[in-house]
């Protein structure tokens, strides 16, 4: 399935192409593209909202479609489907970070001050910067060599923490979001969705875990008492 990473990735890259031809749709003269499309010529009246709403959808989505695949892979036994893992979990990294991005720079033209009060005034942003913060270590280590040094054990407990990063990123946009929470109640199905796929595949295993290592000594009893009849 190789040859099916690179039109993936350009479709990955499709939104953050859309808002740059709708930023700069003067000067690369794409209204007509656009409006092919059915998509708006220009970024509107609020530009910087229209580009941290975008962003901040497009994380959700990756961090969704990421939390997928391990689910599709087990129940459509489709095991190649763990080879774009990584790519979708750095591309929910590489939205973060414009979203991020557009935050300080656009927003509070990097006001360290202003935005460490923000931070701290409003919740949401709390949750918001919680989120981007936990999938930092998760892109610095999704290398195979990074699996190498940590060991499998431990680089799967360190990757646990986009759970907790989708569920920031959940809560972020819920209290974002004054009137119509329907979107960010859908995220929410998701994300308790997928992860509670997880819950089940731990208590399964645990229980065959559990069944397997009770079935040991019986399965060593049993010659002994073969041996006791032969006798």
């Amino acid at each position: 399935m190789k040859w099916l990473k690179p039109p993936v990735f350009v479709l990955c890259l499709a939104p953050i192409a859309i808002l740059l031809l709708q930023a700069f749709h003067d000067q690369l003269r794409a209204d007509s593209l656009l409006t092919a499309l059915h998509l708006n010529p220009d970024l509107g009246a609020n530009q910087i909202e229209k580009v941290t709403h975008t962003t901040g959808d497009w994380i959700l989505i990756f961090l969704c479609i990421t939390l997928a695949i391990t689910p599709l892979r087990k129940i459509l036994n489709q095991p190649w489907l763990i080879k774009f893992r990584r790519m979708f979990g750095l591309f929910a990294f590489f939205y973060a970070s414009l979203h991020f991005l557009t935050y300080i720079w656009l927003d509070q033209f990097f006001d360290m001050s202003s935005i460490l009060k923000d931070v701290a005034k409003r919740p949401f942003i709390t949750a918001g910067f919680t989120g981007f913060v936990l999938l930092i270590p998760l892109a610095l280590t999704s290398t195979a060599g990074w699996i190498r040094r940590l060991g499998g054990k431990r680089w799967q407990w360190l990757h646990r923490l986009i759970y907790i990063s989708a569920i920031a990123g959940v809560v972020h946009y819920y209290w974002l979001v004054k009137s119509d929470v329907r979107l960010p109640l859908l995220y929410a199905v998701i994300v308790t969705l997928l992860l509670g796929f997880r819950v089940l595949m731990a208590i399964r295993n645990q229980r065959r875990q559990l069944a397997a290592d009770s079935a040991q000594p019986r399965a060593a009893f049993r010659p002994t008492e073969a041996a006791k009849d032969a006798e």
